[in-house]
Formats: structure tokens, sequence, C-alpha cells
């Protein structure tokens, strides 16, 4: 049986963080280093570009694999990584095609295996990771960050499991016109 903890016991709680700087800090803070982030956003409005550039400062502190679902490593795809600076002697940034969740979570329980997952786009997995997947896919894999990029439907993100992500997440990051606007479990702001 679970103990209650006193407030003392809560503060004394050791919990690893990220220990980002500059803009990155002043909008998210020092997050933990695991759990659910959602950045979601209407069609062409920047939303891969973004998620490259998170991606990007997050192969800083850990390894990253930016699952390309939607896109694939298309030209346009390759633009977006160029047009986010991202520099060809960075090995920490992984990237794919599709990949399964089945295939996704047997990869994530090997050794050495990435601490930071994007799924770009959550439409693609809509049907893998209904009823529940997604908590699943989380529980499983406790010590990893899954970054979900979702469309977005009457400002809300679009599919259940997007809205299920939005329940869950930490960090949520709204790409509206090339603006990034901030909120969840941090101080918020815009990029």
């Amino acid at each position: 049986m679970a103990r209650a903890l006193t407030i003392k016991n809560i503060y004394d709680k050791k919990h690893k963080t990220f220990a980002f700087d500059s803009i990155w800090q002043d909008v998210m803070g020092f997050p933990t280093i695991s759990g659910i982030w959602l950045v979601f956003g209407e069609e062409k409005n920047g939303k891969t570009w973004f998620t490259l550039t998170l991606a990007d400062y997050l192969s800083r502190f850990t390894k990253v694999l930016y699952i390309s679902a939607e896109e694939g490593v298309e030209q346009e795809f390759i633009d977006s990584c160029k047009r986010a600076n991202i520099e060809v002697k960075n090995k920490s940034l992984n990237f794919m095609e599709y990949i399964d969740i089945e295939a996704l979570s047997e990869k994530l329980s090997k050794p050495r295996a990435h601490k930071i997952v994007v799924l770009d786009n959550l439409t693609i997995y809509r049907d893998e990771l209904k009823n529940g997947g997604l908590a699943k896919l989380k529980k499983d894999h406790p010590n990893v960050l899954f970054i979900c990029v979702a469309h977005e439907e009457k400002n809300e993100p679009y599919t259940a499991t997007a809205k299920l992500a939005k329940r869950l997440a930490k960090i949520i990051v709204r790409v509206q016109g090339l603006a990034c606007f901030v909120s969840g479990r941090c101080p918020g702001g815009t990029l």
C-alpha cells in the first residue's frame, strides 16, 4: 500500500530535468525529461519547422528520434531541416520515416535507445494509438519524452488521440501564423 507524503517529502523529491537556457528556459522553464508534449496547429503554419528546431535544441541533452510519418523525408522535409539550421555534424538527432508503434516500442526497449521521440504526425498514428494506445506507450516507456505533432480543427488538436495528448501533455505549443504559443505546466509565453 502506498503511503501518504508530507509536503517536505514532496519538496525533497528529486526529478531529472532539462537544463534549458535562453528563450527555451523563459517559456518552458526546466521541464522533466519524460512524459508527453504536444505541438499542434493548422496545416502549413510551421509545426514541422518549429518541432525540428525544438528537436535540434533537445539533441544537445540526449538522443532524439524524429519520426516523419506524414511527410517522410521528401524534399520539403529536407528544406524544413535546412530552415531549422540543423547541422550535418549533429549525430544526436536521427530521423525515420513511418514506423509502426509496435516496432517503435521494441526499439525503445533496447539499451541505449533514444530518450526523446517526435511523432510527426498523430493523424498517421490515429488507429494505432486510439483507445488508450498513447497512454500505454507512455506507461511502457516512462523514461522517454514523446513530442506529438497534430493538426488543428476548430482551435483544438485534431483526432481523439491528439486531444488525449493535450490532456496528458506537460507542455503544449500551439503554432499559429508562424508564432508559437507555449502553455501547460511551464512558465509559458510566445516564441
